[in-house]
Formats: C-alpha cells, sequence, structure tokens
C-alpha cells in the first residue's frame, strides 16, 4: 500500500484547525490510515471537566473503529503550537490495541520535515489481551 506520510500530516494539519481547546490554547490534529486505506481524523475535544477531553489521536482512531476498521497503519499527529507533538500514554496504548500484525508508525512535524517513528519508541511493553 502506499502511504503518503506527507498527505498523512496535511489532513493532521486540517484536523487541528476544528480543535476546541478554549482552556490549554493547545490545537492538535491527528490523521489515522487505516489497513483498508482510508484516512480518518479528529482534533482534540476540551472541556470544563477534564477528564472529559479527548486527545486528537483517539478521536481519530474510534472514528475509524466506529466505521468498521480494526488495523491501523500510521498516525499522524500536528500541533500549530509545537514542532514534534508526541502521543500520550493513553493514546499510545489505544494505537497499540489496533495494531495489526505491522508496527504503527507515528508521523510527527510538518511537511517541509516530517519525523517518522514506530510505535515500539513510544511504548516498548505495549500490552493487548
Amino acid at each position: 500500500m502506499d502511504r503518503d506520510y506527507n498527505l498523512l500530516i496535511e489532513k493532521a494539519c486540517e484536523a487541528s484547525r476544528k480543535s476546541y481547546s478554549p482552556f490549554s490554547k493547545f490545537a492538535v490534529g491527528a490523521a489515522v490510515l487505516a489497513k483498508s486505506g482510508k484516512i480518518y481524523t479528529g482534533c482534540n475535544i476540551e472541556n470544563s471537566s477534564f477528564g472529559m477531553t479527548i486527545c486528537a489521536e483517539r478521536c481519530a482512531i474510534f472514528k475509524a473503529v466506529s466505521e468498521g476498521e480494526k488495523e491501523i497503519l500510521a498516525v499522524a499527529i500536528y500541533s500549530p503550537n509545537k514542532d514534534d507533538c508526541f502521543p500520550c500514554g493513553a493514546c499510545r496504548q489505544v494505537m497499540y490495541e489496533f495494531q495489526g500484525e505491522e508496527e504503527v508508525c507515528i508521523i510527527t512535524g510538518n511537511k517541509s520535515n516530517l519525523n517518522i517513528r514506530k510505535m515500539s519508541d513510544f511504548l516498548p511493553f505495549g500490552f493487548k489481551i
């Protein structure tokens, strides 16, 4: 499968513009490449009850899963506030849960400076039941 990581980071950038982040002022967008080849996007959505907040990565992954996807190949994460916006621990575990036999690629940065890493760089001892 052809993987256009520039397109993924572009989609993540577009998604970051939809962020609802009135508290942190830290907009984040994510784009998930599913095994089917479809791309799903999400943004961070904050809430006054901070525990109800959802990260962009989980938003995009949950959209993919709700559409029947069970395996993701790559996740691009973009924030206009930071060059490399890395996933939190909860998002890392969710990525691991929906990783197939092929390790998920995590793309950060921007179109002129992409950083591509493997899931094991972020969660070396992830677990599934």
